[in-house]
């Protein structure tokens, strides 16, 4: 094997996907959860959660391309089928741009219902639209439709992750998860 070839991704690579990862599950939980409640001060609060986790989200996946972009992914198994690494290409970049818009959409949809973001409390994030009660509620849908779109994409991540893991055995799912042999990373 090639000295510069990367075989597992970097640590902080890692560290970014799994953070994403849980932050996507936690604001997938926390917006069904908090969607059916009824007006109160604890929906308000949930939803100013949600808001500043999206935020967060966005921020981190500026982070996580701009790693993406200048450290190079190890390579598809070999004996995977060209389908299936278009498959993969595919999924990935689905979710990337799931990853970007489903934080713009919240946005648009707050700025839209007049309910400004405020990052933690102490940081405003300017309205990118003014107030519109009907597009509000458009954007109410969009959000949800691409939340579930979201689902059903992860859903499919993960089955190939266990996949590759379970069936292929081809140390697929190993190059995401924590490492203790730093020699096979590409720093």
């Amino acid at each position: 094997m090639n000295e510069n070839t990367v075989t597992t991704y970097t640590a902080t690579a890692k560290i970014l996907h799994w953070l994403m990862a849980l932050l996507l599950f936690a604001m997938l939980g926390l917006g069904f959860y908090m969607s059916d409640l009824p007006l109160s001060p604890q929906k308000l609060q949930l939803y100013s959660w949600h808001k500043w986790a999206g935020v967060s989200a966005f921020i981190l996946l500026v982070i996580r391309l701009a790693w993406r972009i200048t450290h190079q992914p190890p390579a598809l198994p070999p004996h995977m089928p060209k389908i299936h690494q278009w498959a993969a290409h595919l999924g990935h970049g689905a979710l990337y741009v799931l990853m970007l818009v489903i934080p713009l959409s919240g946005w648009l949809m707050s700025s839209a219902k007049g309910f400004q973001t405020v990052w933690f409390g102490v940081l405003p994030i300017p309205d990118l639209i003014e107030k519109n009660k009907e597009l509000g509620a458009v954007l109410v849908e969009v959000h949800e439709l691409l939340n579930i779109i979201l689902i059903v994409v992860l859903v499919a991540h993960i089955a190939a992750a266990v996949k590759h893991h379970l069936l292929d055995k081809d140390g697929t799912l190993l190059r995401m998860l924590p490492s203790k042999s730093p020699s096979s990373t590409h720093e």
